[in-house]
């Protein structure tokens, strides 16, 4: 117990307060059970750190520990939460939990019993907590930590702060907002950097090597975190591989599913459960069109790479992908706090709402032309006019 109260203090020191990313100020802390999905590399250990260090500095009554820690291979968690909580701790942060076995249970003993015990916990984004042996999803407070937004990148890169604003904001006053960010700043090439290599806060830590790291993560996420909470074996993970280099050299993917089992080597049934898991695990995204069925195995009619970083990444660079990256920069962005659905018009159906055509400065409206509340949003443009809003400005949301 010592070592792990040391080891958190080692941790919490170590942590830097300079930069938060956006759930840190916005997540309700007050709950007493608060679970916090992403994607591997999107910073929720050092969100739960920051909390740590801002609200409890190094006192005992918080602690944070990582349940991939070997102490956990001989010790009960329940065990050591009530040693910790014997001793005067009322705080406990629990990382990787989905690396124990029988977690959600013991977590969910420990709520029931301890009413002025707070927990907060994080997973893989690839869990699906309802199907927990404890099922917490009834109990917890579940945040999702989307990936960097444009926004934020300006801040972590080049110490550039701006607020965030609607989707609404953007469409009625994009010309007002982009003339005021892009007064003193350059925003086109930053722009083609986080596209790049901006969408992880590691790439500041990287030093020239992002994309190895990445692939790192997204080999970890699925050799790893899937084969523990899918169950699968190391050669259906092997599939898995092949399924994301398959779909990242054909993205935006318009799915068949007969075709992709026969490539994959792979029945319909496990496909749609697997292409379900990797989106899940922003790994991928499947988008239906408006008005398509909906159901667990229900194939999506188009397939992205989660994010513009994974899609360069893995992308083997024998086609342009410019408008492809654009596609997937503006899904990404408004998937965190939007409803995205493919449209019969345009690009995309916002919110069942608005019409978005994605393209270059000089994409016209002629496609979106008779659809009500439509816009384009157009790639090389610092500064939009009517209904043409410059793309970038879509990273400023959060």
């Amino acid at each position: 117990m010592e070592t792990l109260f040391k080891y958190s203090e080692i941790k919490t020191d170590r942590t830097s307060l300079n930069f938060k990313r956006y759930l840190l100020n916005s997540l309700v802390w007050e709950d007493r059970l608060i679970g916090i999905k992403g994607a591997k590399g999107t910073g929720k250990t050092v969100l739960m750190l920051q909390r740590m260090k801002s609200v409890y500095g190094n006192s005992h009554d918080a602690m944070y520990v990582s349940l991939d820690n070997y102490y956990f291979t001989t010790n009960r968690l329940f065990d050591f939460a009530e040693n910790f909580y014997i001793m005067g701790g009322r705080n406990l942060f629990l990382d990787e939990v989905h690396r124990y076995p029988g977690w959600s249970i013991e977590i969910k003993n420990l709520h029931d019993i301890y009413d002025d015990l707070n927990i907060v916990f994080s997973s893989s984004s690839a869990l699906e907590l309802h199907k927990t042996e404890g099922d917490l999803s009834r109990r917890a407070a579940i945040y999702n930590l989307h990936e960097m937004s444009f926004r934020e990148y300006l801040e972590l890169s080049e110490k550039l702060v701006f607020p965030t604003y609607s989707l609404e904001d953007i469409i009625s006053r994009h010309k007002e907002i982009a003339n005021e960010i892009t007064k003193n700043t350059v925003i086109i090439p930053l722009f083609r950097k986080y596209l790049e290599e901006g969408a992880y806060p590691f790439f500041k830590d990287a030093k020239g090597q992002f994309y190895d790291r990445l692939v790192s993560t997204l080999n970890t996420t699925i050799e790893s975190e899937l084969l523990i909470i899918e169950g699968i074996n190391y050669n259906t993970a092997h599939k898995l591989r092949q399924l994301v280099a398959v779909l990242s050299n054909c993205v935006p993917f318009k799915v068949n599913i007969s075709d992709l089992s026969r490539t994959i080597g792979m029945s319909r049934d496990s496909l749609l459960r697997l292409l379900k898991a990797l989106d899940r695990a922003n790994l991928i995204k499947g988008i239906k069109t408006e008005g398509s069925a909906m159901g667990y195995l229900t194939k999506p009619d188009k397939i992205y790479m989660n994010n513009t970083n994974l899609l360069i990444a893995l992308n083997s660079g024998k086609e342009n992908i410019d408008g492809t990256i654009r596609e997937t920069f503006f899904m990404n962005q408004l998937l965190h706090s939007h409803n995205v659905k493919s449209s019969k018009i345009g690009d995309f159906l916002i919110d069942g709402k608005y019409t978005f055509e994605v393209g270059g400065a000089k994409k016209g409206y002629a496609q979106i032309a008779g659809a009500g509340d439509s816009y384009i949003a157009a790639d090389n443009l610092e500064v939009g006019y009517g209904n043409k809003i410059p793309l970038w400005l879509f990273g400023f949301m959060y």
